[in-house]
C-alpha cells in the first residue's frame, strides 16, 4: 500500500527530491526500507552506503526503472508515480556508458538525441560541455576510460535536464578523469542543475558534494549537508614521541586527563580541539618524553561513515555499488 502523502512545506518545494517511507522488497528480503530523502534543488547530493545497502534499488525507483513495495515521493515537483511527467527533465548515468563502439562520439549522441526527439543542436551543446568537441569525430572505442565516462555525462546532459543521476561517475578513472569529471560536476551544480551522484569514494564524495545521504541496510543512517557533518565530527590530534617504545607513556598521560585516545602504530591519536595541542606537549615534556610530531587531523568522511554505520572496514572505497 502506498502510504498518503503529507501536504509539502516551504522546504519540500525546495527539493528536486522528496521521499517518505519509501520502500522495496524482493520476496522476503527488504532493499530499502521506510526511506525519507529531501535532496534540496541546485545542490550536489552524495549517495553512499556499504555493499548491498540498497542505493542502486533507490536510483531505480527514482528513475520508474522499479515500482516501489510502499512509500511515496516526488521527483522534481511530480510524482514518482507517474515517471513520464519528470523524467524529460532527467539525465542519468546508471552504470557504465554503452555506445556503438564503431560509431563516433557525435554520431552516437545523435542518435539518442532522435530516439529522444531532441534538436540535434543539443549534440554539439553536449560535446562542447563535456569538452570533447575536438575529438567528436572519433569513434567511441578509440576513446579512453575517461573520454567513454564524459561521452556518457554528455548523454545524460542531452534533454537539458534540471536533475542528473550518476551512478559512480569516476569508477576507475585515473587522477586526471577524477579531477576532470569533479570539475564538471560542480559545473553543473554552477548552473543550478541539480546533481545526484552515487559512489563509494569517500574521498571524492567530499571533495565534490555539498549535501550527503549515508544509508545502510536500506536504511537513512544520515541526511544533511556535509559542512554539518564536519562540524559534528570536530578534529583531532595526532602525537608521536620521539622514541616509539615512549608511545604507551604518551597514551597514559592523555588517559589521565579523562580525554579518549588510542595508540595508532606509533603515534597517540586524541579527541581534543587544536587549542588543547600545548595541554598536551606540556604533559610530555613533564614525562620526559619529546614529541617531534603534534598536529591536528580533521575527521575524515570515512570516520563519520564507520562511527554512523559500526563498519569495521578501514578502505575508503565500500566496495562494489550493492542492490
Amino acid at each position: 500500500m502506498t502510504e498518503p502523502r503529507p501536504a509539502p512545506t516551504a522546504a519540500d518545494r525546495g527539493c528536486a527530491v522528496l521521499t517518505w517511507g519509501l520502500t522495496k522488497r524482493f520476496g522476503d528480503r527488504v532493499a530499502v526500507d521506510a526511506l525519507d530523502l529531501a535532496i534540496p534543488f541546485g545542490s550536489v547530493c552524495g549517495f553512499v552506503g556499504p555493499n548491498g545497502a540498497g542505493k542502486t534499488t533507490t536510483i531505480r525507483m527514482l528513475l520508474g526503472l522499479v515500482r516501489p513495495s510502499s512509500g511515496d515521493g516526488t521527483v522534481l515537483g511530480q510524482p514518482i508515480t507517474d515517471p513520464a511527467a519528470y523524467l524529460p527533465r532527467v539525465g542519468a548515468l546508471i552504470e557504465s556508458p554503452a555506445h556503438y563502439p564503431s560509431m563516433t562520439g557525435r554520431a552516437n549522441l545523435l542518435a539518442l538525441a532522435r530516439l529522444g526527439h531532441l534538436d540535434p543542436i543539443v549534440v554539439d551543446r553536449a560535446l562542447e560541455r563535456v569538452g570533447l568537441r575536438e575529438r567528436a569525430d572519433d569513434t567511441f572505442r578509440s576513446y579512453s576510460l575517461g573520454m567513454k565516462q564524459r561521452l556518457g555525462i554528455a548523454a545524460a546532459l542531452l534533454p537539458d535536464p534540471q536533475l542528473v543521476v550518476l551512478d559512480e561517475p569516476v569508477n576507475g578513472l585515473d587522477p586526471a578523469g577524477i579531477l576532470e569529471t569533479r570539475t564538471l560536476i560542480r559545473s553543473l551544480a554552477d548552473d543550478g542543475i541539480t546533481v545526484f551522484v552515487s559512489s563509494h569514494l569517500l574521498a571524492e564524495i567530499e571533495q565534490v558534494c555539498d549535501h550527503l545521504v549515508m544509508i545502510q541496510g536500506g536504511r537513512l543512517v544520515y541526511q544533511g549537508s556535509v559542512d554539518d557533518l564536519a562540524g559534528d565530527r570536530g578534529v583531532q590530534l595526532v602525537a608521536r614521541p620521539e622514541e616509539a617504545a615512549q608511545v604507551d607513556l604518551v597514551f597514559a598521560v592523555v588517559r589521565s586527563t579523562g580525554r579518549h585516545a588510542e595508540i595508532v602504530g606509533d603515534e597517540v591519536v586524541v579527541e581534543a580541539e587544536p587549542g588543547w595541542a600545548g595541554d598536551l606537549n606540556r604533559l610530555a615534556m613533564g614525562m620526559g618524553v619529546t614529541l617531534v610530531h603534534l598536529t591536528e587531523r580533521r575527521r575524515s568522511l570515512e570516520d563519520a561513515f564507520l562511527e554512523l554505520t559500526g563498519s569495521a572496514s578501514t578502505s575508503t572505497r565500500l566496495g562494489e555499488v550493492g542492490q
